[in-house]
């Protein structure tokens, strides 16, 4: 008999996005005609930068040649990526990170759900709630959740922080002891961000309780206000006590080319059964070199032109793009008298749904009377239900058009 990992028999339901996906395959079978407007996976819609596509090509003309041909590359990612990011992303900001703490990869999702592996199936977790699915579910595969309870509709062993509106959608310090904490800031879904000093907070309680914060700042890009840091590592002693995740995905469309970093500093340490300290960043590396290849070459020499001035223009005008269509939503949903945060430092505009409605039947009635996909808050925890999240990837056109929809709906 082939025995199975019975922790995968705690996962609740489908992914989220999957049943968004089956939702809408099964409602535009049913209604062929209908004009379908996505604002629900955070999937961008404008085109790579032509910095990017012109670096991209010249890295595939490398490859047609014996001279410069390259085969598997280092697993950690290419120097000159890695010393592109850290000259604009942390020294530009004052802060020092060494080549060997940046890893790249395919992906912020893969990092966040493949980090904890190289910590103990006994460690506690905290998580925001409402929060990125990923987080958790990992973690029920891993073992760490304990049972689901049907009540509560959450997993025993796990603590949740809860983000809802009479604490502005940020979450208090844990009222118990826990091991690993889940930040993302600027957040998914509710778009809402943590000052310096709230930030702070944070990494002076994680210093004082030796816990590790795992601190998604994959929308870092989208920050417009001055006092909300874009690196966990702007707060002093963040570096001993922090990972921090990045992604090219969504500030330069990259979700189908698939390129994103991980920092883990050398000052973290984790200590092993016996009490002795054990660094971090070297268990990651054995991780990473273990079970990923790399990513190719191509698309490293794309993310690196993400850098050039050229690059940086493209990007700056990609995030005002989406910030304005974000300015769109949370204007025209405000103006009909929706309840509406988010969309200031972040991509995400996180609603109150009407008249008491929970989160499927506000997506159920989107769907079926305005032709709009969006995102069931509840689907993000249980501090999501009666919340509902739209995404600011959409074009230009469709924003304005979905919003004209939902201006017409009798809500």
């Amino acid at each position: 008999m082939t025995a199975i990992n019975q922790n995968y028999l705690e996962l609740q339901g489908s992914y989220l996005f999957s049943e968004i996906a089956k939702r809408r395959t099964k409602f535009i079978q049913e209604n062929p005609n209908a004009e379908i407007i996505s604002l629900g996976i955070g999937d961008v819609t404008r085109g790579l930068p032509q910095s990017v596509l012109k670096a991209m090509h010249s890295a595939v003309d490398e490859l047609a040649e014996p001279g410069t041909f390259r085969g598997y590359g280092p697993e950690q990612g290419y120097d000159f990526l890695i010393k592109a990011i850290i000259e604009n992303d942390y020294k530009s900001r004052g802060v020092d990170i060494a080549v060997n703490e940046v890893f790249v990869s395919d992906g912020s999702k893969c990092d966040v759900g493949n980090i904890q592996e190289i910590f103990s199936t006994d460690s506690i977790i905290a998580v925001q709630d409402p929060v990125y699915p990923v987080y958790v579910d990992t973690n029920v595969m891993a073992g760490r959740s304990g049972k689901y309870n049907q009540d509560t509709k959450r997993y025993e062993n796990i603590v949740y922080l809860e983000c809802t509106a009479e604490n502005n959608f940020k979450p208090s310090l844990p009222d118990r002891k826990v091991d690993l904490i889940y930040l993302c800031y600027p957040n998914n879904p509710t778009g809402m961000t943590l000052t310096k000093d709230e930030l702070k907070v944070w990494v002076d309680y994680a210093r004082e309780n030796n816990c590790l914060i795992l601190f998604d700042s994959a929308y870092e890009a989208f920050i417009q206000e001055d006092d909300v840091p874009h690196s966990i590592y702007e707060i002093e002693g963040a570096r001993e006590v922090a990972i921090e995740f990045r992604s090219f995905s969504k500030t330069a469309g990259f979700t189908g080319i698939r390129c994103a970093y991980t920092v883990v500093p050398r000052d973290l340490k984790g200590f092993d059964v016996e009490g002795n300290a054990v660094i971090i960043n070297d268990l990651w590396n054995r991780r990473h070199t273990t079970k990923f290849n790399g990513v190719s070459y191509v698309t490293q020499r794309g993310a690196e032109a993400i850098y050039s001035e050229e690059g940086k223009q493209e990007i700056a005008s990609l995030v005002e793009y989406y910030m304005t269509n974000a300015a769109i939503i949370r204007d025209g949903l405000a103006s009909i008298g929706l309840e509406v945060f988010g969309g200031v430092n972040a991509p995400y505009i996180w609603l109150k749904t009407p008249k008491g409605m929970d989160s499927w039947s506000f997506f159920d009635k989107l769907l079926n009377e305005a032709n709009i996909v969006g995102t069931p808050g509840v689907g993000f925890g249980q501090s999501g239900q009666g919340y509902f999240r739209l995404t600011a990837f959409g074009s230009r056109e469709n924003t304005e058009k979905a919003v004209d929809r939902i201006r017409k709906l009798s809500l």
